[in-house]
């Protein structure tokens, strides 16, 4: 079975945990937002095959500093 979800983890400041969410689901859940670990501002953003790209370039563009990370 072809995987049809493409996980996107990365790190954030802990203050910016909850804007990150925000703004997934500002964009109608492009990506789904689940917080790995809260102090250490590390999350995981689930997306599909079609919204990667799009979730990607979101992240590219926020005022805050995203580092992409291996789970």
């Amino acid at each position: 079975m072809k995987d049809t979800i493409k996980p996107i983890c990365i790190q954030v400041e802990p203050k910016d945990v909850n804007f990150v969410n925000r703004i997934m689901e500002g964009y109608e859940y492009l990506g789904v937002v689940s917080t790995l670990d809260r102090k250490a501002g590390i999350l995981i953003i689930r997306a599909t095959p079609d919204t990667v790209g799009d979730v990607r370039e979101i992240l590219a563009h926020l005022p805050i500093e995203v580092q992409y990370i291996e789970a």
